[in-house]
């Protein structure tokens, strides 16, 4: 299992890193590393044939998980559907969901991002504003 590692941080921005997705195991939430005020990132894995232990549901926050790598089942209240590498799944508020690696042999891989369901006001060029400034990369 690999920690979360601070590598930088300014006044407008935090950056950090998990490693090698490859090396990493386990489940791990990057809200205080980051200092994120508007969402929670958590990357998770799960061993084959293993599922999160319990379900859960969300008061205020949707979640949207992002499978990385592997296959297996989600569940969202009575539903169930299979998942696999590139599948991004929208979870609503009030309802119950878990998550499930159908494989024998490799792991599932997942980002989670949980955000206040309702919030999101603008996005893309709706809340960006072209600027001007010497490119230094």
């Amino acid at each position: 299992m690999c920690k979360f590692k601070k590598l930088n941080e300014g006044e407008k921005y935090s950056h950090g890193s998990i490693g090698n997705i490859a090396d990493f195991e386990g489940k791990i939430f990057i809200k205080d590393e980051l200092k994120e005020s508007s969402c929670e990132i958590s990357f998770g894995t799960l061993a084959p044939g293993q599922a999160v232990p319990f379900f859960h549901s969300h008061k205020l926050n949707e979640e949207n998980y992002i499978v990385l790598s592997g296959k297996g089942l989600f569940q969202v209240n009575d539903s169930v559907f299979p998942i696999e590498e590139g599948s991004v799944v929208r979870v609503a508020t009030d309802c119950d969901r878990n998550i499930k690696n159908t494989s024998e042999t490799n792991r599932l891989v997942y980002i989670c991002i949980q955000a206040k369901e309702g919030s999101l006001d603008g996005y893309t060029m709706t809340d960006a504003i072209i600027t001007e400034r010497e490119n230094l990369l």
